[in-house]
């Protein structure tokens, strides 16, 4: 068995009452509508204005159940974005917070396999092969006997770079748009009903428009740092946003060429 598991905590939001799921679904940029319980699925949380507030990942547990994953910290920032559009919705809103190993490097078979046991979730995209499991005091031992090694937060970060997955608060914050951080095929419906930021989203996927800057994978062939400009041919291309080692990803601007250090997928 090939792969690795880390430990890593998020935040929680539940949803719960008679109308959780049609609110979420009027707030959020996918189909809330049509999960099932046991299902999942990510979406962003956008502000009016169509500037991102959260990437979350939707667990449908019952009928009346939703609980609301996302990056450890801001959870509050999703519970009050939420509660400023809660009016005469019958649901409340709660926070928690969970641990999970993310389980990454998986083969395709091995990925099937990891994915029958209970409380596992598939994560990023299904190219990906990745998944997480929710800790309890059994799930290190389980995994250890399936022929997993404990990884560290830099073989986490290589994954998660290498599958140009953006971290919120690091890729993207609440200045970045969804087109730039190459979300869409995952956490945006286009055939959905009406949500906060919906505008933007819409024209800009209509027009075929290009934000002013993208998410990329690129070679850190320098040396860079998180933070540190990107330099091509002596012109500011862009930023990086997260490195680890050779790999890095960047914010890149629209008018820079960027395929002399880009990673194709």
């Amino acid at each position: 068995m090939s792969g690795f598991f880390f430990l890593r905590s998020h935040d929680m939001v539940s949803v719960v009452g008679p109308d959780a799921r049609k609110f979420l679904h009027s707030q959020l940029a996918n189909d809330v509508e049509s999960l099932k319980p046991g299902e999942s699925r990510y979406s962003l949380l956008l502000e009016p204005t169509g500037k991102i507030t959260a990437l979350l990942r939707v667990f449908c547990e019952t009928d009346e159940k939703f609980v609301c994953d996302c990056e450890s910290g801001f959870g509050q920032v999703v519970a009050n974005r939420l509660a400023r559009f809660k009016i005469r919705v019958r649901c409340e809103i709660s926070g928690s917070a969970r641990n999970y190993f993310a389980v990454r490097g998986l083969s395709a078979e091995n990925f099937a396999d990891l994915l029958k046991l209970e409380n596992a979730f598939a994560a990023w995209r299904e190219k990906d092969f990745a998944l997480d499991l929710v800790a309890d005091a059994n799930t290190e031992t389980l995994l250890v006997q399936r022929g997993l090694k404990q990884g560290s937060f830099a073989d986490f970060e290589r994954a998660r770079i290498r599958a140009i997955w953006p971290q919120l608060g690091v890729d993207m914050d609440d200045q970045s748009v969804p087109l730039e951080t190459g979300l869409i095929d995952v956490a945006v419906s286009f055939s959905k009903g009406c949500y906060p930021g919906q505008e933007l989203v819409e024209r800009m996927h209509s027009r075929g428009a290009v934000a002013p800057r993208s998410l990329r994978l690129v070679r850190n062939e320098f040396g860079a740092q998180a933070g540190d400009a990107v330099v091509i041919d002596a012109q500011d291309a862009g930023i990086y946003t997260s490195v680890c080692q050779e790999f890095a990803l960047a914010l890149i601007k629209r008018s820079a060429d960027a395929r002399s250090i880009e990673i194709g997928e």
